[in-house]
């Protein structure tokens, strides 16, 4: 029998039989990521409509106050530095994973869980600081729109805290096993995609709100 025979009759034999031959399986950390950017790129689109609706009714002020009135750039950068800080404290959580150095994840996870907390609690002072100054959702369509976007990023950023606590508990229990391991690579693309639509809330939302 020659080598083109046994290749037409058993793919998988050249390749040690663990269904890496073309028309294989696919690994389940692959198969597991791929649903997981789906899922991102779903919410993605959820955001984008949010964006749209910011876009058309930023100049929509009712004869209330604008972007320009109520925006602290200097606050805002604040929390930018701390949810982008915390982006690479997960990235470094990540490395830690990779290594099986559960003390350096836990160092890492808690500081990424402090940055997080921090941009949470910047964003909640200032919307009560503008709800207390008369300029609440209900003001306006510009209010409206700004605090639906503004407000569901922070709710998926509050998501992924609790999700990130529920990660630390499962490895300090179940230590790194290949299920949870493959748990905590959809958290970090979870957070790091949080920290894009940041990017690109602070960019459109504030920096042009404020030079308007």
């Amino acid at each position: 029998m020659t080598a083109i025979d046994v290749r037409e009759r058993d793919p998988y034999r050249i390749h040690g039989g663990h269904g890496h031959a073309l028309g294989g399986p696919a690994p389940i950390r692959i198969v597991v990521g791929y649903g997981f950017w789906i899922f991102l790129l779903s919410d993605i689109v959820m955001f984008s409509a949010f964006f749209a609706a910011y876009g058309v009714l930023a100049g929509k002020t009712a004869g209330g106050p604008s972007g320009a009135e109520l925006f602290n750039l200097r606050n805002v950068a604040i929390e930018t530095a701390a949810l982008l800080l915390s982006s690479f404290t997960c990235g470094l959580a990540g490395l830690a994973v990779t290594a099986r150095r559960s003390s350096w994840f836990y160092v890492a996870m808690t500081v990424t869980f402090v940055l997080g907390a921090s941009f949470i609690l910047l964003e909640l002072r200032e919307f009560v600081h503008m709800v207390a100054s008369g300029a609440g959702p209900t003001r306006s369509a510009f209010l409206s729109a700004f605090f639906t976007l503004v407000g569901c990023h922070g709710l998926h950023v509050t998501a992924g805290l609790l999700w990130l606590l529920t990660m630390m508990a499962q490895i300090f229990a179940k230590g790194f096993r290949d299920d949870i391991l493959r748990r905590f690579m959809c958290f970090s693309l979870f957070w790091h995609a949080l920290d894009i639509i940041w990017v690109a809330l602070f960019t459109v939302v504030y920096l042009l709100g404020a030079s308007r």
